[in-house]
C-alpha cells in the first residue's frame, strides 16, 4: 500500500521509536550532499533531502531523525510563503534569511508545522529534530514567556506521536524537569564548553539518549570533553558550525 501524509484527524500512533542511551550519531545540515557511509546508529538530516538518501541510510540499518525549525521562519524554504506576516518576529541574529517566530499564535503557525510532520512521517523519517524551540529568552520582538514555550513544546510533541516519530528536545536546558517524561531524546550544542552538560543528565537517567555536539570554532579541549561524556554516558561529536558531513566522534 502506498504510504500517504497522516491528516490531522487520523488515529494517533500508539507506538515510536525509543531510542537508548548510548546510540552512535552524525548530524550534517549543511547540504544535501549526505555521506552515507559514515558509521553511525543514527543521523539526523534535513527534512527536504532527497528521498534516496533517507532510504539508503534505512538500508544501511541507520535511524533517521528529520531536522526542521519551529521557532524561526527561513526564507530559502518551500514552505516559506504560508507564513503570514504577523507570526515574524525580528531577525534572527548570525543566521542571515531567518526571522523569530510568534509561537503564541498557534490557530496560524499549526497546519504549517504539521504539515512539516505530515511530510517528515510521509518520508520515512523516525524522529524529529525541533531546532529553535529555545526561543523566549531571545530577542524576537514578541513578548512570549516560559509558560508559552512550555505549551508549544508540548503541543509539538504530542503532535510528532501521532505520526509515530520520536521528537528530541533541542538545548532548552531549563526545560528538562517539565520535558524529560514528554521527549524522546535530547541533542545539545556546546553543552560541554559552557560547562552545563549535568543538566542533562535526567535523560540518561531515564534510558534516552543526549546526542551533544560541540563545535571546531570554540576553543576547548574535545579530549576533556569526551571524559566527561564517557561518565555522564552521553554521545558527543565534534562538528563544524555549518554542520557539513566533517564529524569527529569521542573516542
Amino acid at each position: 500500500m502506498a504510504s500517504s501524509t497522516r491528516s490531522e484527524n487520523s488515529a494517533p500512533s500508539t507506538d515510536w521509536w525509543h531510542p537508548t542511551a548510548g546510540l552512535t550519531w552524525q548530524w550534517q545540515i549543511g547540504n544535501n550532499d549526505i555521506d552515507t557511509t559514515i558509521e553511525a546508529d543514527v543521523y539526523d538530516i534535513d527534512l527536504y533531502v532527497d528521498q534516496v538518501i533517507i532510504d539508503e541510510l534505512h538500508a544501511r540499518g541507520r535511524k533517521v531523525i528529520c531536522y526542521i525549525s519551529v521557532g524561526s521562519w527561513e526564507d530559502w524554504r518551500p514552505d516559506r510563503d504560508r507564513f503570514p506576516p504577523e507570526v515574524l518576529g525580528k531577525d534572527y541574529e548570525g543566521w542571515q534569511g531567518e526571522k523569530w517566530l510568534d509561537i503564541r499564535q498557534m490557530d496560524k503557525l499549526a497546519p504549517i508545522l504539521r504539515a512539516r510532520l505530515d511530510l517528515c512521517k510521509a518520508k520515512g523519517f523516525d524522529a524529529v529534530e525541533p531546532d529553535n524551540m529555545e526561543i523566549y529568552t531571545n530577542d524576537t520582538g514578541f513578548p512570549l514567556t516560559y509558560a508559552d514555550q512550555l505549551k508549544f513544546a508540548l503541543w509539538l510533541a504530542e503532535e510528532a506521536h501521532k505520526r509515530g516519530l520520536a521528537i528530541g528536545q533541542k538545548n532548552a536546558a531549563d526545560m528538562v524537569g517539565d520535558l524529560v517524561n514528554a521527549f524522546d531524546f535530547a541533542i545539545t550544542e556546546d553543552y560541554f564548553y559552557y560547562g552545563i552538560a549535568e543538566t542533562m543528565l535526567p535523560y540518561i537517567q531515564a534510558g534516552k539518549p543526549v546526542f551533544a555536539a560541540e563545535y571546531t570554532d570554540l576553543p576547548g579541549d574535545f579530549d576533556s570533553f569526551c571524559r566527561q561524556s564517557r561518565q555522564l554516558g552521553f554521545s558527543t561529536i565534534l562538528k563544524h558550525r555549518e554542520l557539513d558531513a566533517w564529524v569527529k566522534f569521542c573516542p
